[in-house]
């Protein structure tokens, strides 16, 4: 079954960076696309980031454009988020999804504070 299996959360500093990534299982991993979502207290889950099959095309929300960095290692099934000039703002529980089939993966904790 579709396994979606993040990691890399945790407390950092703002201005700090930090890197999620999401391990999949269960399926042909680079024919489909990814994403990342994120939810912060009191808000709506969002789009932060998505990244084609190949790797080839992105898209990422306003709020992280410049920022924040999504790729992909197909030999590795593992998608990435690499998130630099960290905010306040940005602190919420991450999420991976594959969009086909709606798979969420566990979460992960990204808080920025000083």
């Amino acid at each position: 079954q579709v396994q979606l299996v993040e990691s890399g959360g945790g407390l950092v500093q703002p201005g700090g960076s930090l890197r999620l990534s999401c391990a999949a299982s269960g399926f042909t991993f680079r024919g489909y696309g990814m994403s990342w979502y994120r939810q912060a207290p009191g808000k709506e889950r969002e789009l932060v980031a998505s990244i084609s099959g190949t790797g080839g095309d992105t898209n990422y929300a306003d709020s992280v454009k410049d920022r924040f960095t999504i790729s992909r290692d197909n030999t590795k099934n593992t998608v990435y988020l690499q998130m630099n000039s960290l905010k306040p703002e940005d602190t919420a529980v991450y999420y991976c999804f594959r969009p086909a089939g709606r798979y969420w993966g566990q979460e992960t904790q990204v808080t920025v504070s000083s």
